[in-house]
């Protein structure tokens, strides 16, 4: 007899063989049709999956969310059957499930086309009627490797291999003939996978990642629970292409990558101007929290990273110079040993507990909220770099609050209330916040985790941001392995998710460093360390700005507020004065007085999203007067010139600025 415990409390027993698909029918036959997996005792399995001991049982359909991935884990499987149908003799490697999608990586003499994605298309929707059967079979390991290598797949032998001696295979069929190594789970067919995907780009992808392996064929797609999903998926791809931040830096002229520096960014005087109000802004809303600034070197002492535990963790992400020391002979500099390396610092916080730790504090110094434009670098590889958005050299919008333990959840709120201030001043109406719990590996004692959980969700309801409004989730085994943390994931104009704040408590980082403060009791205490972030990188938020405002910023970010077009250059000395009175006035205007036809100007400067264009001419000299024309109107509006100069400046003043 085996009972089965569905998620609403019910109990159904069985004294015959049942599976999931099963139990599905017994409930009906609209759940019998839509079921897709299931999940025992929270862990997904295949719906065929024989269920033979007493277990807590929930049906997986399309509207999980978690059935996502399975579905494209699935169609992964559909290309990989759908290319050794089509093009024989193509190896198969490894095909996961990706956000958004999939992908597969071929072994192949010839190089697929983009016109081969099509054909690729079609057989896998012929592979979805087909109906295939899909069951999962365990073989002998050494049989496996025996077999994949009688049939050519060198590769799928060659992953066998290195699995332990005796571990059992997991393989599963498509059908009779198709079969593919896998953990699963998987559908119980092809046909319920339905036809919501496409084939999206090809790339080139080295065996396991190592450039001295060969170079393999990258097929990408996109799959999802319905075709209205697809089509709106496949909508924003489009908008995002249009949104792109490097097509709209390269128009805007804010910035420009080259090779000679890969991962750095060089910024241009239009783009250094974005980057220094959003800084300015910044720095004006820390000061009011009552953050004290700070700069730390680039460059410390391998010690000091052993120290802190990030030498162990991000060495091979970490760019180390020598530390040179002149010769006594004068045969020029020479190297005396490993404690001669110092690093370009990955991030901030080892040099804030530095600081923490000059001059005696006391509790009633906590808490002490050190903040810290700083420059880091990481050594990223070059195949992970895109735009701006990953670079190797960056700025982090970086603070670190060190407080005593009972003064968690009032800096944790107060910052949660920050953050919403920050976002929603630079155009983010919506984000998102989960709670990474305790990982399985991890430091401390479970009360320890407890209490720290604990304080992150008390904070959160005290800023009133725990509701479904604002997507609070929970994530299981997310946390790091020193404390558990909030992450603020922001929605932008068509609707990507960004992780950009977050905030964290630290047990380890004040223990390693030997930060102290004296209590009440007269006794010495550890400060407990707040790692916290609003943008995350200045470089990466810029990008994420770019593409949410499409170039369309603010008037207070705009590079360039106001552009004075001149009609006849006979208006060329009035157009100066009003770029003057623009300026004297706070506002960034520049003239343009080209002997061009003013529609041809107007096209320009929309291309490079100049939100007001002043137009002038004779007329409008003779009357001080002058025609305002705005991004994207097709009116223009003719207002006295100080009026005028007035309004842009109140549109143009910058959020929590002091009058």
């Amino acid at each position: 007899m085996v009972a089965i415990t569905l998620p609403d409390g019910s109990v159904r027993t069985y004294d015959r063989p049942v599976n999931g698909a099963d139990v599905a029918a017994d409930i009906g036959p609209g759940l019998a049709k839509a079921a897709l997996a299931v999940r025992i005792n929270g862990e997904m399995k295949d719906l065929m999956l024989p269920l033979t001991e007493d277990t807590k049982l929930a049906i997986v359909t399309k509207k999980d969310a978690d059935a996502l991935e399975l579905l494209r884990h699935d169609a992964a499987h559909v290309l990989a059957e759908a290319v050794q149908e089509l093009f024989p003799g193509t190896q198969v490697t490894i095909g996961p499930s990706i956000e958004n999608g999939f992908y597969y990586d071929f072994a192949r003499d010839e190089r697929f086309t983009l016109d081969d994605l099509p054909k690729i298309e079609a057989k896998m929707r012929e592979i979805v009627d087909r109906d295939e059967k899909i069951t999962r079979e365990v073989w002998d390991r050494d049989e496996a490797i025996a077999s994949f290598k009688k049939i050519g797949e060198h590769y799928k032998a060659e992953l066998i291999e290195g699995f332990p001696a005796g571990e059992p295979i997991s393989i599963y069929r498509q059908g009779d003939k198709w079969l593919d190594l896998c953990r699963g789970p998987h559908l119980a067919s092809t046909s319920k996978l339905g036809k919501a995907f496409k084939l999206t780009k090809l790339a080139g992808a080295y065996w396991r990642g190592d450039s001295n392996n060969a170079m393999l064929q990258r097929i990408y797609g996109t799959a999802w629970a319905d075709e209205k999903q697809l089509a709106a998926y496949m909508t924003m791809l489009e908008e995002s292409e249009k949104r792109d931040h490097r097509k709209i830096g390269q128009e805007m002229d804010l910035f420009h990558l080259q090779s000679e520096a890969q991962g750095s960014v060089f910024w241009h005087p239009k783009g250094f101007i974005l980057w220094r109000q959003l800084e300015s802004y910044m720095r004006r809303r820390l000061d009011a929290a009552d953050y004290l600034e700070v700069k730390t070197p680039q460059l410390m002492d391998s010690k000091q990273w052993e120290a802190s535990g990030h030498w162990g963790k991000y060495r091979e992400n970490m760019f180390v110079v020598p530390d040179e020391v002149p010769s006594t002979e004068d045969e020029g500099p020479v190297l005396t040993g490993k404690s001669d390396l110092m690093a370009l610092k990955p991030m901030n916080c080892p040099a804030h507990v530095l600081i923490f730790r000059q001059g005696i504090k006391s509790y009633r110094d906590l808490p002490l909220r050190l903040a810290e434009f700083g420059c880091c670098h990481r050594n990223e590889p070059h195949g992970a770099l895109h735009g701006i958005m990953r670079v190797r050299q960056f700025t982090q919008d970086d603070a670190h609050i060190f407080c005593r333990e009972d003064q968690i959840v009032e800096e944790v709120r107060k910052f949660c209330e920050l953050l919403d201030v920050v976002y929603r001043d630079l155009g983010f109406e919506r984000y998102a916040i989960k709670l990474a719990l305790r990982p399985a590996k991890r430091f401390g004692t479970d009360e320890m985790w407890d209490r720290a959980e604990n304080n992150l969700r008390e904070a959160v309801r005290l800023a009133g941001r725990q509701g479904p409004e604002y997507g609070w989730e929970e994530l299981p085994g997310e946390g790091a392995f020193y404390s558990p943390k909030l992450e603020f994931h922001l929605t932008d104009a068509i609707g990507r998710t960004w992780q950009c704040g977050t905030i964290q408590l630290d047990y380890v980082l004040p223990e390693r460093l030997d930060a102290t403060y004296v209590g009440e009791d007269g006794a010495k205490h550890r400060p407990v360390m707040l790692h916290r972030a609003i943008l995350g990188t200045f470089e990466r938020f810029l990008g994420i700005l770019i593409e949410h405002h499409a170039g369309k910023f603010p008037m207070w970010l705009t590079p360039v507020q106001a552009v004075v077009c001149t009609i006849t250059e006979e208006a060329d000395d009035y157009a100066r004065d009003v770029v003057a009175t623009l300026r004297a006035n706070g506002l960034r205007g520049e003239a343009d007085l080209r002997n061009e036809k003013i529609n041809f100007k107007v096209r320009e400067h929309s291309l490079a999203k100049v939100p007001v264009l002043v137009v002038v001419g004779k007329k409008e000299a003779e009357g001080r007067t002058v025609a305002l024309r705005r991004l994207g109107g097709a009116n223009q509006e003719i207002l006295a010139l100080d009026e005028a100069t007035d309004r842009l400046a109140k549109e143009s003043a910058i959020p929590g600025m002091v009058e």
